[in-house]
């Protein structure tokens, strides 16, 4: 109605509120300003295991599904010692595994381990260090049966903050025998064309800077020693986006891990879901386009929802969508 009796034009009306939002929207961003639109970037999306109930609540057919339905392009799964990828599984397995993920039409973007932590490649103990080679070992040709390039690799510890059973190695100690253990892995790494990925980790008190990172990758001289980044592992005191930059082509695959520097507990409590934190989103992903990095970002996170633990598969993959630009 115009006024209390005259009726007006349903045209006029749709194309008053058209006008109407485009100047609320206009005033939002500024008198005569548009809305910018979203960098756009072409990593792909992926997501660790460890978010989901795993395999507590679902089984991996299951966050296989619940990934692809929620948009990620890939999953990276965890090698452990009694679950689908383990010392118990051998190439029939891993077979049916990619099967599963080419069925579903899902990627696989990388294989991880806790089991670095108990078995450290650098440990004092000679028999926790056999076994730890002999795992990583067992992991390289779990990727090389599942048709992936990429293992991520902890080479060594000074210290293991969270593990009580540890005895700290000294610097000088802990990068020989680090370097030692991954010279020894490459090259069957080399003949099944498995990237060692190295993670920066920073609570382990081993490679704390860039520079240290790529003295040790170098070292190697092999296309096959690379770097894992990780956002969140040096956020206590660092910069990721500092990180990116110096780094450069060497990194191969990324771990993005929200943090917060507004708290004081340093342990994996600390981490957080994506975006909810102090991390510089646009400066990491503009880190990452400049290296020329067009890879997977696989969101690392250590506690599923404990109801509806879809959402946070689903969240993530929102989140994920801002940070690339696709919304």
């Amino acid at each position: 109605m115009s006024g209390p009796y005259m009726p007006m034009d349903r045209r006029k009306v749709l194309a008053g509120s058209a006008m109407a939002a485009t100047a609320l929207l206009a005033g939002a961003a500024g008198e005569g300003a548009e809305v910018a639109k979203p960098r756009r970037y072409s990593m792909k999306k992926s997501i660790n295991l460890w978010a989901f109930p795993y395999p507590e609540k679902m089984n991996l057919e299951q966050c296989l599904r619940l990934a692809k339905s929620a948009g990620f392009d890939a999953v990276e799964l965890n090698y452990d010692l009694d679950n689908d990828l383990s010392p118990k599984s051998g190439a029939k397995e891993y077979a049916a595994i990619r099967n599963l993920a080419d069925k579903i039409g899902i990627q696989i973007s990388g294989l991880c381990s806790f089991l670095f932590w108990p078995y450290p490649l650098t440990a004092n103990d000679n028999a926790k260090r056999t076994r730890g080679f002999e795992l990583a070992g067992k992991m390289t040709q779990a990727a090389h049966d599942l048709g992936v390039e990429n293992l991520l690799v902890v080479p060594g510890a000074v210290n293991i903050p969270w593990r009580a059973d540890y005895e700290p190695v000294p610097n000088d100690v802990c990068d020989k025998r680090a370097r030692e253990a991954v010279a020894r892995l490459l090259p069957n790494a080399e003949k099944l064309k498995v990237k060692l990925n190295i993670e920066n980790i920073f609570f382990n008190g081993y490679l704390m800077t860039p520079g240290e990172m790529n003295d040790f990758v170098d070292s190697f001289k092999s296309e096959y020693v690379k770097v894992h980044f990780d956002t969140g592992n040096i956020m206590m005191f660092q910069f990721p986006e500092h990180w990116i930059k110096m780094l450069g082509k060497r990194i191969q695959n990324v771990h993005l891990k929200e943090y917060t520097k507004k708290g004081t507990d340093y342990s994996l409590e600390t981490f957080r879901p994506l975006l909810d934190g102090t991390t510089n989103w646009p400066a990491v992903m503009e880190a990452f386009e400049q290296t020329g990095y067009k890879g997977y970002l696989t969101f690392e996170y250590f506690h599923p929802y404990m109801h509806f633990p879809e959402a946070l598969i689903h969240q993530t993959a929102d989140s994920l969508d801002r940070l690339l630009g696709i919304k």
